[in-house]
C-alpha cells in the first residue's frame, strides 16, 4: 500500500510566482516544467498521472515535490553538479596559449601561423602536453583566441606553367 503524499500548502507570494513561471515565455522550459508540477499536484492532481502527462519517471515528480516543500522557490533550480575534473591544470593550459600566441617562425618553424594540426603536433612532439585536436579547440575557444583554418580551394591554377612544371 502506497504512502499519502503529504505536501505543505503554497502561500499566495509562491502561488503567484509559479503561475508567472508557467506561462512565461522565456524562463527556462525545465523550470515552466517544474512549476507546472507544483501547481497541478497544489491543485488536485496526482503525481504518477502528472508523471505520465509530462514523460518523466514518478520519481522525478515527487523528488521535486520534496524539494519544493523544503527549499521553496529555490527548489525548483538544479543544485550544482560534481562533474568531471579538469584534464588540464592551470598551468598545462597556460603552455598551450602562451604557445598559441607565439609567432611559429621565432620557433624556427618554417610556417608563417598555427592551424589545429600544427599547434597538437608541435605540442606532441615536444612533450610540453599530449592533447587532442578537439581538446585544443576548446581550450582555444575558451580563451577566446581564433586559429587559422587553411582552405582549400578546387579553381583554376594560380601557377599558369602548373601542368609544365609538374611534368604533364
Amino acid at each position: 500500500m502506497s504512502k499519502k503524499l503529504k505536501i505543505r500548502p503554497i502561500t499566495e507570494e509562491e502561488r503567484t510566482e509559479l503561475e508567472q513561471l508557467k506561462r512565461s515565455r522565456t524562463a527556462e522550459a525545465r523550470m515552466v516544467e517544474r512549476a507546472k508540477m507544483i501547481l497541478w499536484v497544489h491543485d488536485g492532481q496526482r503525481p504518477v498521472d502528472l508523471a505520465a502527462k509530462l514523460d518523466r519517471t514518478a520519481a522525478t515528480v515527487y523528488n521535486r515535490l520534496k524539494r519544493f516543500d523544503l527549499e521553496g522557490m529555490a527548489g525548483l533550480e538544479d543544485k550544482p553538479k560534481s562533474g568531471r575534473k579538469p584534464t588540464y591544470s592551470e598551468t598545462e593550459r597556460g603552455q598551450v596559449i602562451a604557445l598559441a600566441r607565439t609567432d611559429p617562425q621565432k620557433l624556427g618553424l618554417p610556417f608563417g601561423h598555427w592551424t589545429l594540426d600544427r599547434l597538437v603536433t608541435y605540442l606532441q612532439e615536444n612533450g610540453q602536453v599530449g592533447i587532442s585536436r578537439a581538446q585544443l579547440a576548446r581550450v582555444l575557444k575558451a580563451e577566446g583566441l581564433r586559429w587559422y583554418q587553411e582552405q582549400v580551394y578546387f579553381t583554376e591554377r594560380p601557377d599558369p606553367q602548373f601542368v609544365e612544371k609538374r611534368g604533364q
